[in-house]
């Protein structure tokens, strides 16, 4: 994203988390308390989306290793893959969009760079998954082609395979 009003970068000391907030507590408290230790720790990568001209953090998200069960997939799905009983995913952890840049479609590019980078990644992930907070979420990730895993858990997901296909379909 060079040129352009916003970069996704990687988080580091020079971002202001401070100030950031999404309207969302549990999310501002993670960036600004927890998201350098997980970093550090190698517990999850945390990236930034910054507006290029002043500097300030516009939005989040992480990325950390998981797992799915095999008999949690959808029949068709599941019977295209090996019978391990789980398979690679990676968790899209959190994603916060700061209220002063809401309405902009940056949760959107945050998404899209979110499954990019995994789907380009060197190491193997059948699926993005996630765990929706609330309705709006969930909203927000059935419109992207997330699908619902079932019950009781509220964990959705998206088959790698079917973000290549956007990318190769839209010339990415």
């Amino acid at each position: 994203m060079t040129d352009a009003p916003f970069s996704v970068v990687p988080l580091s000391g020079i971002h202001d988390r401070a100030s950031f907030t999404c309207g969302v507590e549990p999310l501002d408290r993670y960036l600004r308390q927890q998201a350098s230790q997980d970093v550090r720790r190698r517990i999850a990568t945390c990236f930034v989306v910054v507006e290029v001209a002043t500097g300030v953090v516009a939005g989040y998200y992480t990325l950390a290793a998981t797992s799915m069960l095999l008999r949690e997939l959808p029949a068709a799905l599941a019977a295209k893959l090996p019978r391990y009983p789980t398979v690679p995913a990676v968790l899209l952890g959190r994603l916060g969009v700061a209220v002063s840049f809401q309405g902009r479609k940056l949760g959107a590019v945050l998404l899209a760079d979110a499954v990019g980078r995994v789907a380009r990644a060197d190491i193997a992930s059948f699926a993005v998954v996630v765990d929706p907070k609330d309705d709006g979420a969930r909203r927000f990730y059935q419109r992207h082609s997330f699908i619902d895993l079932p019950q009781p858990e509220r964990r959705m997901f998206v088959p790698i395979e079917a973000v290549l296909r956007f990318f190769r379909s839209s010339g990415h």
